[in-house]
């Protein structure tokens, strides 16, 4: 079996991201299947180039993935319209990449962006092979709720669009069981939906790390850490983790020490806030590859995440709260919905109410003067995420899935 990927963003773990697609594609080849993705010159998180030169399509090799780079023209963060046409862009050489990928049995598109399963599914009609669609987010609802996507032409095009890939999708694959929910209340078949949930793979963190060579790096010895690992967007609320940084200063706490690991269009406006606010309990320590993260987590005590107050976040299934427990560390979740059942169920860390900055701070208060309580949850969640997300099931569940598609 051959597959086709059309992903804008992918990562592999020498890069910072999430690597769902890159361990998916492992898999494959473990199983004798060839993998090869589409994807962007530019980095998603950083908008940096990713290659040299300008070519309009370079290979490459990672692990024996085949990666084509389809050239995209460099404006992701310079603004919303820019972003877009960094987008349209990918659209259209994506496709040219495809095309001439060589031979392939099935075509997978991912969303979001949502330009680029338009990609795919042109390249699946085009050459007359199946078509997957992963939702990974809901695109364009999330858009709308977060007051991103406001004309109301550009709305109802995006709904059209949005409903014109479900119904010419051969199979719907999702990340989050609210998202099959979604797909049904729209109308789709539900054997036509697929639930493989975001997780992790344990075997990238080890527990008992110590995670000395990070503090060290920031100064960071007898601190109780707290990480948020992941993008800095306008979702990801960052803004109430340094309110909530604030707090604890002001209060007097010199024990509790917040790291800031990624990257984003809005990272120099956090920066500017942070100086603002004359944090010296906060730092930023720019986007790190995701082989990176076990010394980072074994380093901290807790990890934080949170997105913004709205409706359809209640909905997901962050990547960064299953490498917080595969860590064996305890969330600190600013997250309400289907993640925080996980959290719950696992025993696995502390939900406080999205963008209450004071509880945020109360709570990582209390935890650094629990040690026993803190490695308690700890190992209860890497117990969990080992039993119910790991990635290793996952990617066998994918390659299943797959052959059901080509085979159509």
């Amino acid at each position: 079996m051959k597959i086709l990927l059309i992903h804008q963003a992918f990562v592999s773990p020498q890069e910072a991201g999430g690597t769902r697609h890159y361990e998916f594609a492992r898999r494959c080849l473990k199983d004798g299947h060839e993998f090869t993705i589409v994807a962007s010159t530019l980095s998603y998180l950083s908008g940096k180039s990713a290659v040299d030169g300008n070519r309009l399509v370079t290979e490459q090799d990672v692990d024996g993935v085949r990666v084509l780079r389809a050239y995209t023209y460099p404006s992701l963060h310079k603004s919303f319209i820019w972003r877009i046409i960094t987008f349209l862009s990918f659209m259209i050489t994506s496709v040219w990449a495809g095309l001439r990928a060589g031979p392939i049995d099935v075509v997978m598109g991912t969303s979001p962006p949502i330009f680029q399963a338009l990609s795919a599914w042109v390249v699946a009609f085009l050459r007359r092979r199946p078509f997957l669609l992963e939702i990974r987010d809901l695109w364009p609802e999330f858009g709308i709720d977060m007051g991103v996507l406001t004309n109301p032409i550009l709305i109802t095009l995006a709904r059209w669009l949005e409903r014109f890939l479900y119904n010419r999708a051969t199979h719907l694959l999702v990340n989050s069981p609210a998202y099959q929910d979604y797909l049904l209340e729209k109308g789709i078949a539900p054997e036509k939906i697929s639930f493989i949930p975001n997780g992790v793979d344990p075997s990238m963190f080890s527990p008992d790390a110590t995670g000395d060579t990070i503090r060290e790096e920031f100064n960071l010895h007898g601190k109780f850490v707290a990480t948020y690992a992941g993008a800095l967007g306008i979702a990801n609320d960052i803004p109430t983790i340094l309110r909530a940084a604030r707090r604890l200063q002001d209060q007097g706490d010199t024990t509790v020490h917040i790291l800031l690991v990624g990257d984003g269009k809005e990272r120099r406006s956090l920066e500017h806030q942070a100086a603002e606010l004359r944090l010296t309990n906060v730092t930023f320590t720019g986007a790190r590859p995701k082989q990176e993260m076990n010394t980072f987590l074994a380093a901290s005590a807790v990890g934080v995440a949170t997105l913004q107050n709205i409706p359809m976040f209640s909905m997901t299934y962050p990547n960064k709260v299953f490498d917080y427990m595969a860590a064996a560390r305890p969330t600190v979740l600013g997250i309400d919905g289907v993640i925080r059942k996980v959290v719950e169920a696992a025993d696995g860390g502390v939900f406080v109410q999205p963008e209450d900055d004071e509880a945020l701070a109360e709570t990582l208060l209390q935890l650094s003067k629990q040690p026993a309580r803190v490695k308690e949850m700890g190992i209860s969640a890497r117990r969990y995420v080992e039993l119910h997300f790991n990635r290793a099931d996952q990617a066998q569940a994918f390659v299943a899935l797959a052959q059901q598609v080509a085979a159509k």
